[in-house]
């Protein structure tokens, strides 16, 4: 497992970035650390069955519901440092998150922009979750195996670590170097 370094120092670390060494939480002090343009994508499939999701791809089936779990995706985004303990409250440059019907469920991908200290990494994956969620609200009365499935995240760029991506088979890939 690859754990990420705290501010100041250089290397591999084998300790989490948000537990002290006394083992207890902690938000991470990010005041050294210069300003840098951050990105992030994260990604997580609705899966149910290829008859519900053709509901939500016919517009007067699934344009409402679609527009709200974007909207509470963008919304989430904002509010991550309240829902999630030791995340910085940061102030987002830009949010996006769009959402695909496939055969196999819905395709939710939420990218989140900022200039700042600290990664916008939970902000994405808040995003992700929270439109997710609204999708499968309704779904389950339909459907009761619907099912929110692998929010993870795909890309991320900035900052002291540079920029790394998930590779289409899973695989992580890294370029490191750059922004600080």
């Amino acid at each position: 497992m690859t754990v990420a370094t705290p501010a100041g120092e250089s290397g591999s670390s084998d300790r989490l970035t948000h537990v002290d060494e006394h083992g207890k939480a902690h938000m991470v002090d990010v005041t050294g650390k210069p300003l840098t343009r951050r990105v992030a994508e994260a990604r997580c499939l609705v899966r149910t069955t290829a008859d519900v999701a053709s509901v939500l791809a016919d517009p007067p089936g699934g344009a409402d519901l679609i527009e709200t779990a974007r909207f509470a995706g963008i919304l989430a985004a904002k509010q991550t440092s309240s829902l999630i303990p030791l995340c910085h409250p940061i102030r987002i440059d830009g949010v996006r998150v769009d959402i695909e019907v496939a055969a196999d469920g819905i395709g939710v991908t939420a990218v989140a922009e900022i200039t700042d200290r600290t990664g916008v990494e939970m902000e994405a994956l808040t995003a992700c979750a929270v439109a997710a969620l609204v999708l499968i609200q309704p779904l389950l009365a339909v459907d009761s195996s619907a099912s929110v499935e692998a929010l993870t995240l795909w890309y991320k760029a900035g900052g002291r670590s540079g920029t790394w991506r998930r590779s289409d088979d899973g695989a992580m890939q890294g370029e490191v170097g750059g922004g600080g």
